[in-house]
This record gives C-alpha cells, sequence and structure tokens, in this order.
C-alpha cells in the first residue's frame, strides 16, 4: 500500500491550490498562555456508505461496541451510530452517518484526514494478524518515534494504530479481542489544512493544546487527557477536500459540564470565530465553529452520557429516538435500513470449517 502522504488530494470544482509560499509554516513557539484547555478529543464523526458493512467493520473487525443506535438529529431518515468503548466513554467515541449509495467524498483540506486509535503495548502483532485474517491490507510507518499500522475501513476512511501505555483498557471483549489487545479508544488524530498556520493557532490559543515538537511534515499537540489526548498538524496547507462517503466531518473536544460548556461558548466567540448556540444531543450537548483552516470543531459535553436513555447493559441494541422524532418511529423503523451487530470471527470459522 501506497504511503498516503505521497498521494495527491484532488481539488473539488472551483476550488483553487494553495499557495505554499504565500502560506506561512506554523511558527514554533514556546508556551502560550491560555484561559481554556479541553481534555482532548470527545468524538470524531464520519460519512461512511453501507450500515451493515459499517456496523461490520467497527464491531466485527474492530471489537469495538455499538454503544447507540439513533437518528440524525438534524435529518432523521438517516441514522447516527456511536462506537466506543464498554463505556462510550469521551476520547472513545466514532460517529458515523450512513449514506447508502451516495457518492465518495475526497479527503482534503479542512478535514481531520486521518483517525488514530491506541492499542495496548504488545498488541500490534496481535491486529497484523487480524487484519490479515479479514484480507484488509495495510501498512507500517513511523511518526515522533512511534510505529503506525495504516489500513482504511470499507469506505475508505484513514485509519491508524499504535501502541500507547497510557489509557485505561477497554473492558469490552467481542469476537476474540479481549482487553489485553482491545483498542483503548483514540489515540489522536492528523489534521489536514488548508491553512496550517491558522488551525496551529486555533489548537494552541483556542482550544488549548500544548505543542510537543515538529518533525517532517508533522506538528504534533498534546491535551492533558490520557486517550484521545495527540494531534499532529500536517504542516503543508492541503488542497480542499469535498465531503461524503469515506470523510471525515468533525472533530468533537470535550467539555467537563454544562457550566464549562457555556465558558467554552464565549471562550471561543471572545477569539473572533462564530460559534453556534448550544445544541442538544440527548447524550452531550454541543457548540459548533469552523476554524480558520476550514475543519470544522465542535465541542460536546462529557454527560449525561449514553444510558440515560436505555439500560448500560443492552446499549446499542435498540433504535433510539430522541422526544421529537418517537411519534414518526414506526416509519423510521420502516425505512432505515435493518442493521445487526455480527460476530465475524464465528462466521469466518464456520465458513472455513
Amino acid at each position: 500500500m501506497t504511503n498516503w502522504d505521497s498521494k495527491p488530494v484532488p481539488l473539488s470544482p472551483g476550488t483553487r491550490t494553495p499557495v505554499p509560499h504565500r502560506t506561512p509554516v506554523p511558527q514554533i513557539k514556546g508556551v502560550v498562555e491560555v484561559s481554556k484547555r479541553t481534555q482532548g478529543i470527545h468524538h470524531i464523526t464520519a460519512i461512511v456508505g453501507h450500515p451493515q458493512e459499517n456496523v461490520d467493520f467497527y464491531a466485527g473487525v474492530l471489537g469495538l461496541r455499538l454503544v447507540k443506535k439513533t437518528v440524525n438529529f438534524d435529518d432523521p431518515g438517516t441514522y447516527h451510530f456511536y462506537f466506543g468503548n464498554e463505556g462510550g466513554e469521551p476520547g472513545t467515541l466514532i460517529t458515523f452517518f450512513p449514506w447508502a449509495g451516495a457518492p465518495r467524498g475526497v479527503i482534503g483540506g479542512g478535514q481531520p484526514g486521518v483517525t488514530v486509535y491506541a492499542i495496548p503495548a504488545g498488541a500490534m502483532e496481535f491486529w497484523k494478524n487480524r487484519l490479515e485474517k479479514f484480507d484488509i491490507p495495510y501498512s507500517m510507518t513511523e511518526r515522533f518515534g512511534e510505529q503506525y499500522l495504516q489500513f482504511e475501513d470499507p469506505h475508505g476512511l484513514k485509519l491508524e494504530l499504535v501502541e500507547r501505555a497510557e489509557g485505561a483498557p477497554n473492558t469490552w471483549t467481542f469476537g476474540g479481542i479481549t482487553p489485553e489487545v482491545a483498542i483503548k479508544g483514540f489515540g489522536g488524530a492528523i489534521l489536514y489544512s488548508t491553512r496550517p498556520e491558522k488551525t496551529a493557532k486555533a489548537l494552541e490559543e483556542v482550544m488549548g493544546l500544548e505543542f510537543a515538537g515538529k518533525e517532517g511534515d508533522y506538528a504534533r499537540y498534546r491535551s492533558p487527557a490520557q486517550i484521545g489526548n495527540v494531534i499532529d498538524l500536517k504542516l503543508t496547507p492541503v488542497s480542499r477536500g469535498r465531503m461524503g462517503v469515506g470523510t471525515v466531518h468533525h472533530i468533537a473536544w470535550r467539555a467537563a459540564d454544562d457550566k464549562d460548556h457555556l465558558e467554552w461558548q464565549e471562550h471561543v466567540a471572545s477569539h473572533g470565530y462564530y460559534v453556534t448556540p448550544v445544541r442538544d444531543r440527548n447524550y452531550f450537548n454541543a457548540i459548533y465553529f469552523r476554524e480558520h483552516g476550514e475543519i470544522l470543531f465542535e465541542i460536546a459535553t462529557d454527560p449525561p452520557g449514553f444510558a440515560i436513555d436505555e439500560p448500560f447493559e443492552s446499549m446499542g441494541e435498540r433504535l433510539m429516538l430522541p422526544p421529537q422524532y418517537e411519534h414518526y418511529r414506526s416509519a423510521l423503523e420502516e425505512s432505515l435500513i435493518p442493521i445487526e451487530v455480527r460476530d465475524l470471527d464465528e462466521s469466518l470459522a464456520k465458513r472455513n470449517g
């Protein structure tokens, strides 16, 4: 598999290629004084294709727990899936809008280009063998002294696994994946920006991440959490991507609670960004703003979490709807493509047996 950084990123219609010599590289700074500091990534949301293919990959292959099966609150004819560790905790959550049959997007500037997962130390060989078992091509690369296992999901999203000692084990066991090797949560993400110097400023001065070093074409930033705490920013401007299947829609950062969330709203606005009103997403509250490198940032509250509307033990098994859509349940259940969480290891064993 070719290293992703060597692939040209096509332009969307009507967009211009950024002129590198007119776009300054982010300056390496000392300590930046900040009044707010996020703990790290809350969740990452992407657009994918067929919902069953999505569930098979993230639950069946990667062993994540489907912690919530609901709908897009702004488009209830579309599922919204949440996958994470056993508790669906912030820093472990990847969420999806599945659009079966929709056109592919283009990964590029204004997007998190690569989603990185953290696995326990010593688990890399297990994951190489597991990807081979399911005929998923992969390659290895190194960044900041760490080894990364690179591969793609069925719809073209770029993923990496990296061994990290920090972060609590994932206690969810499924399909032959035990806590000793299970994905803990996010190792971080690689951000593709149309204006990296602006994105660097947003990461440091608005979100409060600390600059941790520069290597080649990447600058690294850290947040205090044990998981979802490392962001690598590609320093070369990347031509604007196009939203569609196989692209990340937004990255969400953590706020401690509702009071902290309102402080974040005021803090973001004080830096000159347009920030949305607070939106109730049932499992957290959310605000959104687009930083000047064109990446959509969300800030989401840690509470109340995913056991608010169904028992912890059965999270993700039933279609959960917000009150405004409950009276449409029958129509939605009829129109949405049925999905199930399947044990692919068991299916593969039966096929080979």
